[in-house]
């Protein structure tokens, strides 16, 4: 990646575990506000960020969720990470 894109996703990081930690859900779009005011392409490299880190999340959610259900069917243990 180049530099935009790793900045911006070093701050999305940083502002999804703020998030987490604050409960504040407003971060994010504060974030990408303050940015947008500056540099158009930052706000984009970091809201893409965001998007893709939470549909990564929600992805292996899934994932390890219908996994878990299998093995509950079939009377598998659970297999930690």
């Amino acid at each position: 990646m180049g530099v935009t894109e790793d900045l911006a996703d070093q701050l999305a990081q940083d502002a999804l575990k703020a998030e987490e930690i604050t409960g504040d859900t407003r971060i994010v779009d504060d974030l990408a506000s303050m940015m947008g005011a500056t540099s158009q392409t930052a706000e984009e490299a970091f809201l893409t960020a965001v998007r893709v880190r939470r549909a990564n999340a929600k992805a292996r959610k899934m994932l390890a969720d219908r996994v878990r259900a299998f093995q509950a069917a079939k009377g598998t243990p659970p297999q930690s990470k």
